[in-house]
């Protein structure tokens, strides 16, 4: 699945379940959640839990879970995107051209 066919995915399976309807202050509100999930997740592969009341995971499992969090995390933006009719693939070469500008031109 390339980025166009995977943003309009999002857009009809959000839609389906009534997600991508919700005030767009609510969505930025899970952007927020979910980002601090990978963080979670990537605290558990870089130097652990250290939590009694949860089991250990080997790597394959973090490296696992640490993909769902960032799915959810492509998820809401890619919800933020369609609400305001901007492709993913603008928004790759937008940010690919100002870091472009502001890195390479300098060199």
């Amino acid at each position: 699945m390339d980025i166009t066919d995977f943003q309009d995915w999002v857009r009809k399976y959000y839609a389906k379940r009534g997600w991508s309807e919700l005030d767009i202050f609510v969505r930025i509100g899970f952007l927020a959640e979910e980002t601090g999930e990978v963080a979670r997740a990537i605290r558990a592969l870089e130097i652990g839990r250290d939590r009694p009341d949860e089991t250990d995971k080997v790597t394959s499992e973090l490296k696992q879970d640490l993909t769902e969090e960032l799915g959810d995390v492509l998820g809401n933006v890619i919800v933020i995107a369609n609400k305001y009719d901007i492709s993913l693939e603008e928004i790759f070469n937008s940010h690919k051209e100002k870091l472009d500008g502001r890195y390479l031109q300098q060199r």
